[in-house]
């Protein structure tokens, strides 16, 4: 891991959705969420709309973004006390330890401002977060074998989850 002196994190805004689509359109990119290509517009849209919430933080290296994370906030108060999480690292930045700065401040942000319970991630293997996460503190409470099929090959489901103490 590379100590990164010029790092920083602030609330993501609409702006932010051009590098995120740039990222999520890198082949092998986004194998941690697969999606149809043909839903991309409608997946960054999505994604960064959270940012009118303050619910999603952008890294910063230098000037430029170089990670989104979101809290995808559950609209209905029965289940609000729980949410889900997407991270993009831009592939260039990775295994820098700005993925895990980033899922460490998406959690203060979720127990802090959203006074959640407990944040799920839903990844697919093999994932570049799995082992981010659950060094973070996150349990694994399910897990669907051939869940997904991407270019042919069946890809399992890890569905994870981290309590607040």
């Amino acid at each position: 891991m590379t100590f990164l002196t010029d790092f920083d994190i602030r609330y993501s805004v609409e702006e932010d959705a051009a590098p995120l689509k740039r990222w999520l359109s890198v082949e092998g990119a986004c194998d941690d969420f697969p999606f149809e290509t043909t839903d991309l517009n409608e997946v960054v849209k999505n994604w960064i709309g959270f940012a009118r919430y303050k619910a999603s933080l952008t890294g910063i290296l230098g000037s430029e973004p170089c990670a989104v994370g979101t809290l995808f906030l559950m609209p209905y108060k029965k289940v609000a006390h729980q949410c889900s999480f997407n991270l993009i690292v831009d592939p260039v930045y990775r295994r820098k330890g700005i993925g895990t700065s980033m899922v460490r401040n998406l959690l203060h942000l979720a127990k802090t401002r959203f006074r959640l319970e407990s944040v799920y991630a839903e990844l697919y293997e093999p994932s570049h977060l799995l082992a981010l996460v659950e060094k973070l503190g996150f349990q694994i409470f399910a897990r669907q074998e051939n869940f997904i099929h991407v270019n042919g090959c069946p890809r399992p489901r890890v569905l994870l989850e981290y309590f607040f103490p």
